[in-house]
């Protein structure tokens, strides 16, 4: 019952975690984006989710057999009186990381493109050769 309602319980020792929860439960960490991962037969489609990020504050690493997806922002606003005193002055930061297997991947092929916030990756499958059939001739 109490799963179903956007107020969990809590403990004495728990009570300031709830500072970090939304209404309806724990928020999404800051350090992770959200990530579907699609098979269109041929290749697989990847779309991250990274709003408000430009196209220059991500990077795509491939170390191996990992693909990392990385994004950082930084923004910082002043609004100064007369004085040159500060009436108002916000900083904000904001960074995810995260990496994909990508052994079965034609890692020479990949595509990327973002637009409105969704990075959609177009990873193409290795292609396997069928076993060929022979016979040996025995000396």
């Amino acid at each position: 019952m109490y799963g179903l309602t956007p107020f969990e319980r809590t403990n004495l020792f728990n009570i300031f975690n709830d500072f970090d929860n939304g209404f309806f439960g724990a928020s999404m960490p800051m350090n992770s984006c959200r990530t579907d991962i699609k098979d269109v037969g041929d290749k697989y489609v990847m779309e991250s989710e990274l709003p408000g990020f430009e196209k220059e504050d991500i990077k795509l690493d491939i170390n191996g057999s990992y693909l990392t997806i990385s994004a950082e922002h930084k923004d910082s606003k002043e609004e100064k009186d007369d004085e040159g005193k500060y009436i108002r002055r916000e900083r904000t930061f904001g960074s995810y990381k995260r990496s994909f297997d990508i052994s079965d991947v034609d890692t020479d092929n990949i595509s990327a493109e973002y637009k409105n916030g969704i990075l959609e990756i177009g990873l193409p499958k290795k292609r396997t050769e069928a076993p060929t059939a022979r016979r040996l001739e025995i000396k």
